[in-house]
């Protein structure tokens, strides 16, 4: 399956597989080879833990080239700001306190709540999408509670 990542979010995973590949295995590959030295294995709590850590870091490599090889680039200039969709910033008026928000609705893997940053498969984002300024989106929470929002503005 494809996921959605900005030319941003792809260069950030790809520095991390070369962070992995090229520093951490090193040095876990170390780790094992030193705690190997270390003499019997059978009761060897080093040897153990780094073979372990080697396991999770080669998962963890593994995911990560899986994400890049299936992630599709979405390009900015195409998007349309007629309509709440992935990329686009969204100015908000909550209807029950009237306090103004806004968001930009991001792929998953590049959320970051403090910077207004939500991921488009948030309860919220999912009941933004498609609606057009002057529109209202009527959201349920997962816990039940529901919110209601006017969009004001949409932007890149």
């Amino acid at each position: 399956m494809a996921s959605y990542v900005t030319k941003d979010g792809l260069d950030k995973m790809k520095v991390e597989l070369e962070q992995l590949e090229t520093i951490e295995r090193p040095k876990i590959t170390q780790q094992i080879a030193e705690a190997r030295d270390k003499g019997d294995l059978s009761e060897n709590a080093e040897y153990d833990a780094a073979k372990e850590a080697q396991g999770m870091l080669e998962m963890k490599i593994s995911k990560l080239k899986d994400l890049i090889i299936n992630s599709k680039v979405i390009d900015e200039t195409q998007l349309d700001t007629s309509k709440v969709s992935i990329l686009t910033t969204v100015r908000l008026k909550n209807n029950a306190t009237k306090a103004e928000q806004k968001f930009t609705l991001v792929p998953d893997n590049e959320s970051d709540l403090k910077a207004g940053k939500i991921s488009v498969n948030t309860p919220i984002a999912k009941g933004l999408l498609g609606k057009v300024v002057g529109e209202t989106a009527d959201i349920v929470l997962p816990n039940g509670n529901k919110l209601s929002f006017e969009v004001l503005e949409i932007t890149l």
